[in-house]
């Protein structure tokens, strides 16, 4: 099945820009929300000779109640919508107990309040038209939780994948599909400053992304290598020995 009206949050930069980029290539029609509008019109401009239709909305995703009205109006502009992809999200964070817990709570607010407030609103129009596909831009770091700075955005992820596998078991047999991504380190203004051998550049970390994405599984780590063994590693293998991969 092709869905060829797509929502993405988080559209203004990385993975979300670069994946609004290249379902235009494919000649998608898009629904581009993010805080920042101005970057979004710019990217519509750059957009408008190959997809059909660019709808920009801005819209910050902790305004919960904010988020059900966008999301309608971007699928009135749009005729409809087949797929979303639940892309926001933050990577601010400080250790546990060392006196910035506002940055951690910032972080949950916006990858798991944030984005259960956007699952909730795709679902309403999914149910109404009974079919769509829901997206889930989870992580890595779901997997296994991370220590230090990285723990608060570690249990965010975690929390939307697991928001992801109930309604799987709940949608399963109907025509509504759910994805949950696991990205590995894609290079993207969250990851800059990560010093690691398995940094995939960012052309390379959307097109393994959207691939995923058309294939609709029900959960996927991205790019497959060498994540996909590197998750089986986080899940099965022994504390002692997990702790020294993360």
């Amino acid at each position: 099945m092709t869905r060829e009206k797509i929502i993405i949050s988080g559209a203004s930069s990385g993975l979300g820009e670069g994946m609004a980029r290249e379902f235009a290539a494919r000649g998608r029609s898009l629904g581009l929300t993010a805080r920042r509008v101005d970057r979004l019109e710019a990217l519509a401009a750059e957009l408008a000779p190959t997809a059909p239709t660019v709808a920009v909305a801005g819209l910050d995703v902790t305004d919960v109640d904010a988020v059900p009205g966008v999301f309608g109006d971007l699928a009135d502009r749009l005729g409809g919508v087949d797929r979303v992809i639940v892309n926001a999200g933050l990577g601010k964070g400080a250790p546990i107990g060392t006196g910035k817990a506002a940055a951690n709570i910032e972080t949950v607010q916006t990858n798991l309040v944030g984005a259960l407030a956007q699952i909730e609103a795709a679902l309403e129009i999914f149910r109404a038209q009974n079919s769509g596909h829901l997206v889930l831009v989870s992580s890595m770091s779901a997997v296994r939780g991370l220590p230090k700075a990285q723990a608060a955005y570690s249990a965010s992820k975690a929390g939307l994948a697991t928001l992801g596998q109930g309604l799987q078991a709940e949608l399963a047999g109907s025509p509504i599909a759910v994805t949950v991504l696991l990205p590995g380190y894609i290079e993207t203004d969250i990851n800059r400053g990560v010093k690691t051998s398995m940094m995939t550049d960012t052309d390379a970390g959307v097109a393994a992304m959207v691939k995923a994405i058309e294939a609709e599984p029900a959960r996927a780590a991205v790019p497959g290598w060498p994540w996909t063994p590197i998750s089986w590693a986080l899940r099965h293998l022994p504390d002692a020995i997990t702790a020294r991969m993360v």
